[in-house]
């Protein structure tokens, strides 16, 4: 599997557009880098393949891959970022990917409705789950020609603290994925249940960011002190590893933000 990612040189709390930014708690550089080359090394050794983007000042939250885009049918689909705070990054991702050898199935322009790549929709083989309700707008999924209506399954977040769904659920494979209901609608619950075997994850561990992991063949990779879901994933047959993640989650952000999938066999 290959993943993009973007060394944390800038990431800082720099403003709030989430619930968990406070500018008022800064991160901590080192411990930051530390985190990131930890999660990049660990990612590595499970067989992963990863390019990196070169950061750009000014932009802190570049670090957060995820939202760069959405690879679909060996193209890209780009990103339209809600906040004006993150909307100068697009650029940059966008010259990478055409530098990288990507298409991309669209352009970006203020009338786009608003949707933030890949973290926001998620694969289960040939479903995929999108999130609206706080970054990204419903009406991107039902008027992106190039998706395949059928196989989207709608989710509606309803918590601000679970703001992407990449944030409270992750598939682990075509048939079995993690997640934290209380997250998501009840209408949403009900037709997600419907098209998956859902793992329920605890309240805290949910807070860990548990179910912003990083799955590559039967290992999972996670926020450290998550041990109730890690048992329940080594159960299942899965080789959970645990990464720490604090000063992202500072943010809003853990192991799956940091990265962005760069292949699927649909």
């Amino acid at each position: 599997m290959r993943f993009l990612m973007c060394r944390p040189d800038y990431y800082n709390i720099e403003y709030e557009i989430n619930p968990w930014m406070d500018v008022s708690k800064a991160t901590k550089h080192q411990d930051a880098v530390n985190q990131w080359n930890i999660l990049f090394k660990t990612l590595l050794s499970c067989g992963a393949s990863i390019d990196l983007i070169t950061p750009v000042k000014g932009y802190p939250d570049m670090v957060f891959t995820a939202n760069a885009g959405l690879f679909y049918q060996n193209k890209m689909i780009l990103p339209h970022f809600k906040f004006k705070e993150r909307q100068g990054e697009l650029p940059y991702y966008e010259k990478w990917f055409d530098q990288a050898g990507f298409q991309c199935w669209n352009k970006v322009d203020d009338h786009t409705p608003f949707f933030e790549g890949a973290g926001d929709a998620l694969f289960a083989g040939e479903k995929l789950f999108v999130g609206f309700g706080f970054r990204s707008d419903q009406r991107f999924y039902e008027k992106a020609g190039y998706l395949d209506a059928n196989k989207l399954i709608y989710c509606e977040l309803i918590d601000p603290y679970y703001y992407h769904i990449d944030t409270c659920f992750c598939p682990l494979n075509d048939k079995l994925a993690i997640w934290y209901p209380s997250a998501f609608s009840p209408d949403s619950q009900t037709r997600m249940q419907k098209e998956i075997e859902l793992i329920a994850v605890s309240e805290n561990e949910a807070k860990r960011f548990a179910c912003n992991a990083v799955v590559i063949d039967k290992h999972v990779v996670l926020p450290d002190d998550c041990p109730l879901i890690s048992s329940l994933l080594e159960q299942r047959g899965f080789q959970v590893h645990a990464c720490k993640m604090d000063e992202f989650i500072k943010a809003g952000g853990a192991c799956k933000c940091l990265t962005l999938r760069l292949d699927y066999d649909e």
